[in-house]
């Protein structure tokens, strides 16, 4: 009984994973047809969400898997080859710009855990905010060296490129972060997403 039990679980996780890493890519392509002023890659999105929110749910492990699957449409939506246009060069684009990038947002449950202990609602939801945060950042880190190491031609003349990375990755994922947050929170004290019932109800 008990293997037939843990058998389903892992079908419904997996379902579930193809459901939001799906959802995540449908949500990509509807925001690409807002404005966008970065020129050179990057935008306003609400892909994260569905990503981050299955972390919640079942675990980093998971998590990851959506995030992975997530990078890989990605990809195969739009790869921007870097300037140098070198073997090395594209491997680190397509770890950092893609593969690291969006999967690391599986990681969001590892930064809520500790909120989670405490089983009170206010707490958890302030877990869930840092753990969108948190995962949104590991994003940034990727986004970041990349504009650093792979990018670094496309700084306006005189910039340092430290700070063109910062300034051009930052302006985009400060607002991605940012929303996912605010989304994730009222999601989360609507749906919890380890009961699928309003947070505090058993």
């Amino acid at each position: 009984m008990k293997t037939n039990n843990n058998r389903r679980t892992s079908i419904l996780a997996l379902v579930e994973t193809a459901m939001m890493a799906a959802l995540a890519v449908g949500l990509e392509l509807l925001c690409e047809f807002l404005p966008s002023p970065w020129a050179y890659g990057g935008s306003i999105s609400l892909g994260a969400i569905p990503i981050i929110y299955l972390s919640y749910r079942r675990g980093w492990k998971w998590g990851l898997s959506a995030g992975f699957v997530y990078s890989c449409v990605q990809m195969l939506l739009g790869f921007y080859v870097p300037p140098a246009n070198t073997f090395v060069s594209i491997v680190l684009c397509v770890l950092l710009d893609y593969v690291l990038a969006f999967t690391a947002l599986g990681l969001a449950s590892v930064f809520a855990a500790p909120f989670e202990k405490s089983g009170k609602a206010p707490v958890r939801i302030a877990g869930y905010i840092v753990g969108a945060v948190g995962a949104s950042f590991l994003r940034f880190i990727c986004s970041f060296l990349s504009g650093v190491i792979l990018w670094d031609s496309y700084a306006p003349e005189g910039m340092n490129v430290w700070v063109y990375s910062l300034v051009y990755n930052g302006s985009y994922m400060l607002g991605n972060a940012a929303i996912a947050a605010v989304v994730l929170c009222l999601l989360c004290a609507a749906v919890d997403p380890k009961t699928l019932k309003p947070m505090g109800r058993k």
